[in-house]
């Protein structure tokens, strides 16, 4: 067995060895040579899984460490019997407390008054709901926009886009990147945004049509972005524009890096019936276990200590705005926090 892999999945290394080569290099620059003769990819969001990377190849399983897939050609993998496996939910927790240091960070920075406040989810996957779960626990009034569930699911519980972008005080996406969704946060969407309200993006950049965004940004309270159009060659004048900027790292938790590199081996595993590794998961190192939070009865100004003791966001957002064309540089010697939870 060959497996090629990013070189930036952590806790890999000497994983699969003993049961086949093992080829890493950075994801920018793994080529259609490297994989011609490989049986399994462990990758990050980085390599474009295509025609041009695939042709030819003896590829028969892409294991990506992430939840994100609109890196991969399922067009093509299906076609020629690629079996195409992510980490849904690996970072979920990871994303969740971003936005939540994130919100109570530059709500206390601009003096906003979000206690009580209505926020809403766009988007209420594996990520949302762990929002979601924080967000009523900390007393919001939560509104939620899923059309993929409410069809499924049924309408209860559920509300349109337009009705939560009129009602919500925050707005945070956490919705994948497709057809429907590609500059769903246009002109049209933030028009309906209600004045001095608090957007929140830590999905996928290309959701936000950032001249939209620009032209928007004196009507919003305060704007946090995570995800950018092209990246690694962000905008550097969007970057300098909003109130909190990261290089696409909401979800670099230690748990959830853990996780996400779990499933990949374990899809690995599982396909090549590698029974050893059929429940891999990296050895803990000390001090990095979640952090269970008790929140209740604290006022705005204590919980975000809390949150931002467990997660300083402002450090990221200083080294980012001061570096901005090291996108890629951040993210992969980026050291990775201790999640947290709330029973």
């Amino acid at each position: 067995m060959k497996v090629v892999c990013d070189k930036d999945v952590p806790f890999l290394k000497g994983v699969l060895e003993p049961y086949g080569e093992v080829v890493y290099k950075k994801g920018t620059e793994i080529t259609s040579d490297d994989v011609r003769d490989a049986d399994a990819l462990i990758l990050r969001t980085r390599t474009r899984c295509n025609a041009e990377l695939l042709e030819g190849s003896s590829v028969k399983l892409i294991a990506t460490a992430t939840i994100g897939t609109d890196h991969v050609d399922f067009d093509y993998c299906n076609n020629h019997g690629i079996m195409v496996q992510n980490a849904a939910g690996c970072n979920a927790g990871g994303v969740m407390q971003y936005v939540f240091s994130a919100l109570y960070g530059v709500a206390a920075r601009k003096g906003i008054k979000i206690d009580g406040g209505t926020l809403g989810i766009v988007g209420v996957g594996n990520v949302g709901k762990k929002v979601e779960k924080m967000a009523e626990y900390l007393g919001f009034n939560v509104l939620r926009c899923d059309p993929p569930r409410a069809e499924a699911e049924g309408p209860e519980g559920f509300c349109s886009l337009e009705h939560l972008l009129a009602n919500s005080q925050i707005v945070t996406m956490h919705v994948p990147l497709d057809d429907t969704t590609r500059k769903m946060a246009d002109e049209a969407f933030f028009a309906l945004m209600q004045p001095g309200s608090i957007f929140i993006n830590a999905s996928r950049g290309e959701v936000v049509d950032e001249d939209a965004l620009k032209t928007a940004m004196p009507k919003l309270g305060a704007t946090v972005i995570d995800t950018w159009n092209n990246e690694p060659n962000v905008d550097v004048e969007l970057v300098d524009m909003v109130d909190i900027a990261t290089p696409h790292i909401a979800g670099y938790s230690y748990q959830g890096k853990q996780m996400g590199t779990a499933m990949a081996v374990r899809a690995v595993a599982r396909h090549f019936g590698i029974e050893a590794l059929y429940d891999f998961f990296p050895e803990d190192e000390p001090d990095h276990e979640p952090v269970l939070l008790d929140l209740k009865g604290k006022n705005h100004g204590q919980i975000a200590a809390v949150f931002q003791y467990n997660y300083p966001i402002f450090t990221d957002d200083f080294r980012f705005r001061m570096e901005p064309a090291k996108f890629e540089k951040l993210r992969s010697e980026y050291q990775y926090r201790r999640e947290v939870y709330v029973e």
